[in-house]
């Protein structure tokens, strides 16, 4: 059953909803992305990411963006990811998200359950929300937009590096990305500080 997605936490009050995509692949950045939806927003393919098509993902980017308040993505690179870790340069994509923001929000849904004040001004009105991709539409635009922004960088780098067949798995470790490590090891868009038993060997990351 499709979720009614809710359209705000509170009226009339500017709020942008955050998600990310891509936090457990072995390569690529991860993308995060703020959407600021207008209250009367309403799409009958909008849904959380995951739980739609591919199809459905693209035909609703432009509309999305085209339509919104306002909309922002972002990437953090892995060198960032294995600094950071997966879930802070999470965090950090999504905060960056937020500040090219204009008109800026007064508050934020946040996709899951870790969220940290951030900014100039100490930005700490927000609320996280444990599968908020599927509770409100701005949280479900966001993670279309972190999603599609992803995998369209994804299938442009792997051009570059095409026994990895990243524009099939889009960086997750499924049994061609890993033998293809096993083979001709990382790459410098893999993330160091990932590692899948199937590639517990000394030297490939």
């Amino acid at each position: 059953m499709k979720p009614q997605l809710k359209p705000y936490c509170e009226p009339g009050r500017l709020e942008a909803g955050c998600d990310e995509a891509g936090r457990g692949p072995l390569a690529g950045p991860v993308y995060c992305a703020a959407v600021i939806l207008p209250p009367d927003f309403h799409h009958p393919l909008l849904n959380d990411s995951k739980q739609m098509s591919e199809k459905a993902r693209e035909e609703l980017r432009p509309i999305i963006e085209r339509e919104a308040v306002a909309w922002a993505v972002e990437a953090v690179s892995a060198r960032e990811i294995d600094q950071l870790n997966i879930l802070w340069a999470s965090v950090t994509g999504m905060q960056r998200a937020v500040l090219r923001l204009d008109p800026a929000p007064a508050f934020l849904l946040i996709d899951g359950n870790k969220f940290r004040p951030f900014g100039p001004y100490g930005f700490n009105d927000f609320r996280t929300v444990v599968h908020g991709d599927a509770t409100y539409a701005s949280i479900a635009a966001a993670s279309v937009l972190a999603k599609t922004h992803r995998d369209e960088f994804m299938r442009q780098i792997a051009r570059d590096y095409p026994a990895y067949g990243w524009d099939r798995n889009m960086g997750y470790p499924t049994p061609d990305h890993i033998d293809a490590l096993r083979r001709l090891g990382p790459t410098p868009w893999h993330r160091r500080s990932f590692h899948v038993k199937e590639l517990e060997e000394p030297g490939l990351f």
